[in-house]
């Protein structure tokens, strides 16, 4: 018998076959996978685990392929960093860093997702890949597309960080830059798709595509000795990863492989670009959209596709969702790097300094055990920086210039 059973809308529950689909034309719910659990529970074991490859492909029995993967293979096992320098600087006593800033190969938790998203296209039988993207997403499909010799169609908006578009050219997909937002972007592509056969990572692919993100949340599980944690914050931007941390929790539990999870998931979000954070704080029962003006532009989704689903993940799970402003961003990013040696990108600003106010506010204990999901290289956005670092010093060749600098030091 066969693992995944096919699709199913969110919302009506109506089934649907195991096809590039992505919204129910009953509703128009997403759909997501539907497995079949009692089957992967026959295969599924920590021990079946453990002596899996070193990727994000030892949990292929809860990916929704059909054979053997054929793309990233050596993403994900990103490390799991007990962050003794960031629990003394914020005071608490247990502290992780799942640094996905180091991912295979273009240094992001997109590559997780990707790897799912490129298999499945394979399966399905397409020779052009393609996305809308805020650049990670943008990166990755273009470097996997790469690996996998398909053709490949990147569309970003016109204003994104150079960093991330070299990130993309340098692979030699056709990039298109959209006069717009993400969201401007990815409309666009939704008519694109309807007209070209191509395979649409986070679109016509999604529900395969979003299943990869489980992977970063087993990793971490099985890394903390097969526990799960008190606390994880991650950030948001489509709000598919954080809803995908709640399943991958449940799916663990389900096949018997943790005791029943009691983790809080808290949602981090940019001030100039926080839709599902001011749901949750305005108590709301719908998403509002928003214009997206912050320099966390990886995060900067105004009308989040998973948005609603969640603010019911965070509210579930006892979690919570908090801002951080573009000044805060910077210097937890700079925190961030000068006591782990983790340097990230703008999104791992929002994610860190939205865990400082959670421990401040006491929404997260100082004796709790907490995990900060840090999902893209500091590399990609060094804009944010510029003017907010020291300047290196500038000496001539000569010692009594260095002894000149250093007395100015002491």
């Amino acid at each position: 018998m066969e693992k995944v059973i096919g699709l199913k809308c969110r919302e009506c529950e109506r089934q649907y076959p195991k096809e590039p689909l992505h919204v129910c034309e009953f509703c128009f719910g997403p759909l997501e996978v539907d497995y079949d659990y009692e089957v992967i529970r026959k295969s599924i074991s920590r021990e079946s685990i453990e002596d899996g490859p070193d990727s994000l492909w030892r949990y292929s029995d809860l990916l929704p392929i059909d054979g053997e993967p054929t793309d990233g293979l050596n993403s994900g096992f990103t490390p799991l960093i007990r962050a003794r320098n960031l629990e003394n600087a914020l005071g608490v006593n247990e502290l992780y860093i799942k640094d996905d800033s180091v991912c295979h190969p273009t240094l992001s938790f997109k590559d997780r997702v990707v790897a799912v998203a490129l298999s499945k296209s394979k399966e399905f039988g397409f020779d052009t890949v393609s996305c809308a993207s805020t650049g990670n997403l943008a990166n990755s499909v273009a470097a996997h597309a790469a690996i996998a010799n398909l053709n490949c169609f990147i569309f970003i908006p016109a204003d994104l960080e150079l960093g991330k578009v070299i990130a993309s050219l340098v692979y030699a997909p056709t990039v298109v830059g959209i006069s717009g937002n993400y969201d401007d972007v990815n409309r666009l592509c939704s008519e694109i798709a309807g007209v070209y056969p191509w395979a649409f990572a986070n679109i016509n692919l999604r529900p395969f595509y979003a299943e990869g993100s489980k992977t970063l949340c087993f990793e971490l599980i099985e890394q903390l000795g097969w526990e799960a944690p008190d606390h994880l914050i991650l950030p948001a931007a489509g709000g598919s990863l954080i809803t995908k941390a709640k399943k991958s929790f449940k799916e663990f539990h389900l096949m018997g492989l943790i005791d029943e999870p009691k983790t809080k998931i808290h949602v981090a979000q940019a001030e100039g670009c926080g839709p599902i954070v001011a749901t949750l704080k305005e108590e709301g029962d719908f998403v509002k959209p928003v214009k997206p003006d912050t320099i966390a532009k990886s995060l900067a989704i105004g009308n989040p596709a998973d948005g609603i689903y969640a603010v019911s993940t965070v509210r579930d799970s006892g979690g919570e969702g908090e801002f951080a402003t573009d000044e805060e961003i910077v210097e937890a990013m700079k925190l961030l790097a000068a006591t782990e040696g983790i340097f990230t990108e703008t999104a791992g600003g929002v994610t860190l300094a939205v865990t400082k106010k959670l421990i401040e506010s006491g929404h997260i204990g100082r004796e709790d055990r907490t995990v900060v999901g840090i999902t893209g290289n500091g590399l990609k956005t060094i804009e944010a920086l510029d003017a907010k670092v020291e300047e290196p010093h500038i000496i001539q060749p000569q010692l009594n210039a260095f002894k000149k600098l250093m007395t100015t030091l002491e």
